[in-house]
């Protein structure tokens, strides 16, 4: 089957992997003109094509267009092409349309919007000096890893406003960060290192706000677990995971 066309204009040209037939979920990066504006990730649950960006909030209570990530535009233009040629070769083995970055708002699949934040989490409040371990670091991870990654993090301290430089946000910028790039056997792993991390990082706490909270963060757990499950050799790193989760 040949690649779903888009017609110029439309707010889903350019897109990295998202159809909102499949999914509505999904990602947005706010390209601003201005260099000197910052760059934001912000995750969405619904889609609509005259409404796109329009519901961005920094509120923590409130997941659908809640602002993820910001970068300062050195920063992005660090990663960018990276990034971009990346998940263009996998969409690309998947049969579907390559992605591009424009000024604007530029959509991506929820699971393609979940890794990216994974970078900009460890480089936005890093040494600049630092952004290329990070990027080396983060392409040495499976996307499994990444996804998983996110969701623990997402959980805790996901907001940006809330959830900046603190915890599983300050673990995951360490773990990419100061792990030497390049130069890890094949058998060792980033994720091991950021739970040893984020397990000494003290998380603010927060107010309760209820069992179903509870119930929801155990389905998050459980959902990275069996994401875990689908790659080969990760099960005694899954069983280390439930000996040192940090504090919520």
């Amino acid at each position: 089957m040949s690649p779903k066309r888009v017609a110029p204009g439309d707010p889903l040209a350019g897109s990295f992997g998202f159809d909102p037939a499949d999914a509505a979920a999904h990602f947005l990066v706010h390209i601003p003109s201005s260099s000197q504006q910052s760059i934001e990730v912000s995750e969405h649950l619904s889609w609509d094509p005259g409404r796109v960006g329009q519901n961005i909030h920094h509120n923590a209570d409130r997941t659908d267009g809640q602002v993820r990530s910001r970068l300062v535009r050195p920063k992005w233009d660090r990663i960018a092409e990276a990034v971009r040629a990346e998940f263009n070769s996998r969409l690309k083995s998947q049969g579907r349309l390559p992605g591009r970055w424009s000024t604007g708002y530029n959509p991506l699949a929820r699971s393609l919007g979940k890794e990216l934040c994974v970078l900009t989490w460890a480089i936005e409040d890093a040494d600049p000096a630092l952004t290329p371990a990070a990027l080396a670091n983060w392409q040495g991870l499976t996307p499994e890893e990444r996804w998983w990654l996110y969701t623990m993090t997402a959980a805790a301290t996901g907001n940006y406003v809330t959830g900046r430089n603190v915890g599983w946000r300050k673990a995951v910028r360490y773990a990419l960060t100061e792990n030497p790039a390049g130069i890890r056997a094949a058998e060792d792993r980033v994720v091991p290192e950021f739970f040893r991390l984020a397990e000494a990082v003290p998380t603010p706490s927060r107010p309760s706000r209820g069992s179903s909270t509870q119930r929801s963060r155990s389905s998050v757990a459980t959902g990275a677990e069996a994401t875990a499950d689908d790659a080969p050799g990760r099960r005694s790193r899954r069983n280390s995971v439930r000996a040192t989760r940090p504090p919520q």
